[in-house]
């Protein structure tokens, strides 16, 4: 299967963004003051922890945004499993452009890395069922397409990406229109034919006066095992299940064995660890 892509053009304003964040007004002091022009460096990316590695796009364009000489030879590519001392890239070229962009390259890569392996953590945890995981819109602002990238890297799949591409009818929606019928009634006459329709529901009430009613998609949100099992078997296949709230590696295995099709979790992308990652210098 071919691996995920970002395209430059769609990562290029987010690294120019924190390489100027960085620089602010004067740019690199230290480095100009302590590196001569002339020299050069060879150093590596090297994980000093175990997981999946996932940015290096990004990465690789921090430094050629600060200096096109700057090379770089992956020796593991986004999606690969590291161990702790792995080598993951190498680096050459002005060493005062690899000191002036590192921190943000490393930015990058640690936090989509550390996104990429969590997500794998979770999706090893249910190997074993059809479930599959995916994350959800509580994303950085402005980082939501790398951070959703990294999910696809560690193995996950992606919910919707913003407002527009989806409808989820969550509880205050419910609320304020009325009822579940009447909310799913307004959806269908005002967005397109080919616009999927999810609701989110909390017993198994609301679930059968979805079904009576026809909807694409329910989001079993904050069920236990025995309650999301009865649901699936509701359910029946006529519409896609999604199963929500709080769900960790630990408790995953038990969520999937219900026969959800979807797990999703906020955490992978709103509260994850960096995966650390260090510039070493070799010359």
């Amino acid at each position: 299967m071919t691996s995920p892509s970002l395209p430059s053009i769609m990562i290029e304003p987010l690294v120019r963004m924190a390489l100027l964040e960085d620089l602010g007004r004067a740019g690199d002091l230290t480095s100009d003051a302590i590196v001569p022009a002339e020299a050069r460096a060879t150093t590596a990316l090297v994980a000093r922890q175990p997981g999946v590695v996932a940015g290096l796009d990004l990465a690789r364009l921090a430094f050629q945004l600060i200096d096109p000489e700057i090379g770089m030879h992956i020796e593991r590519r986004d999606g690969a499993t590291l161990a702790a001392g792995d080598v993951i890239a190498v680096l050459s070229g002005p060493a005062r452009g690899i000191l002036t962009a590192e921190r943000v390259a490393l930015n990058f890569l640690c936090r989509l890395s550390g996104i990429a392996t969590a997500t794998a953590s979770v999706v090893a945890a249910v190997k074993d069922s059809k479930a599959r995981i995916v994350c959800t819109r509580k994303t950085t602002p402005g980082l939501r397409a790398i951070e959703k990238y990294a999910v696809r890297i560690g193995g996950g799949g992606n919910h919707r990406f913003g407002l527009d591409d989806a409808v989820l009818i969550k509880d205050n929606h419910v609320a304020i229109a009325g009822g579940v019928t009447a909310a799913l009634q307004r959806a269908k006459q005002a967005v397109g034919h080919l616009v999927k329709i999810e609701l989110e529901v909390d017993s198994l009430a609301q679930l059968r006066e979805a079904l009576d009613q026809g909807v694409d998609a329910v989001l079993l949100d904050n069920m236990s095992p025995d309650m999301l099992a009865e649901a699936v078997a509701m359910v029946a296949g006529r519409a896609v299940t999604e199963a929500s709230g709080r769900i960790t590696p630990a408790t995953a295995p038990s969520i999937a064995a219900t026969g959800v099709d979807l797990i999703s979790i906020g955490w992978l992308t709103h509260s994850v660890s960096v995966l650390d990652i260090g510039l070493d210098f070799r010359s």
